[in-house]
C-alpha cells in the first residue's frame, strides 16, 4: 500500500491541537521547575538563593496597586477558564462522519452517506481472499474523507497478499466509486486464533 493512502486523519482522530496545548503547558511548567531549582541550588547567585520565594519588589508593586492587580488576577482566571472549558469542549467532541455529495445539482442532488461507504468498503474488504471479517468507518469530513479499516485474517493468511489486494482492489475501487483520486486510509491487521480444545 503507497504512502499517499495513509493519514494521521485516518489514524485516529485530530488531537494536534490538543497535542500542542499540552506541551506548551508542559514546557512551560519544566521551564519554570528548572528556573526553581536553578534559583535554590544558588547557580544564579547565592544572594538569590537566600530572598524568598516572592520578590519584595513585586509584594510592595502589588501591595501598591491593589486594584490593578486584582483586575488583573480575575481577568487571566477567566481567560483560563474560557481556555478550560473551549480545550474541554473539543476534547470530548464527536468524531466526524462524512457524507459525500457525488452530485451536487439542484435537481438530482446524490449524497453516498457515511454508514454506505463504511458498509460497502466492509463488505468489499471481507471477499479479500484470507479475511474471516471487516470493520470500516468512515471518518474526517467531507472534503478530506478518510477510511480506518479493521481485518480479522484467518490463521496462516498472507499478510503480504491481503495488503496488495487490499490496495489494488478494495480501496481502488472505493476510490473510483467516490470520483476521488486519494482516500487516507489506516488499516489494523488482528489475526484470529483456532479454538483451542480442552484435553481431560
Amino acid at each position: 500500500m503507497s504512502r499517499k493512502t495513509i493519514s494521521s486523519q485516518a489514524l485516529a482522530r485530530s488531537y494536534g491541537t490538543e497535542r500542542t496545548l499540552t506541551f506548551l503547558v508542559g514546557l512551560i511548567a519544566v521551564l519554570g521547575a528548572a528556573a526553581v531549582f536553578a534559583v535554590s541550588y544558588g547557580i544564579l547567585g547565592e544572594f538569590r538563593a537566600r530572598r524568598s520565594l516572592v520578590d519584595p519588589m513585586a509584594v510592595d508593586w502589588l501591595g501598591g496597586h491593589a486594584l490593578a492587580s486584582r483586575i488583573g488576577a480575575i481577568v487571566l482566571g477567566v481567560v483560563l477558564l474560557v481556555l478550560g472549558l473551549w480545550w474541554l469542549r473539543r476534547s470530548l467532541r464527536t468524531e466526524g462522519r462524512p457524507d459525500l455529495e457525488l452530485d451536487r445539482s439542484d435537481e438530482h442532488p446524490l449524497t453516498v452517506t457515511s454508514s454506505a461507504i463504511a458498509n460497502a468498503v466492509q463488505a468489499d474488504a471481507e471477499t479479500v481472499r484470507g479475511v474471516s471479517r471487516a470493520r470500516a468507518r468512515a471518518v474526517g469530513d467531507s472534503d478530506n474523507p478518510a477510511l480506518r479499516l479493521t481485518l480479522w485474517l484467518r490463521e496462516g493468511t498472507d499478510v503480504r497478499q491481503v495488503w496488495d489486494d487490499l490496495d489494488t482492489h478494495v480501496l481502488a475501487r472505493a476510490r473510483e466509486s467516490l470520483g476521488i483520486k486519494t482516500l487516507p486510509t489506516a488499516v489494523r491487521l488482528e489475526l484470529e486464533t483456532g479454538n483451542r480444545q480442552r484435553v481431560s
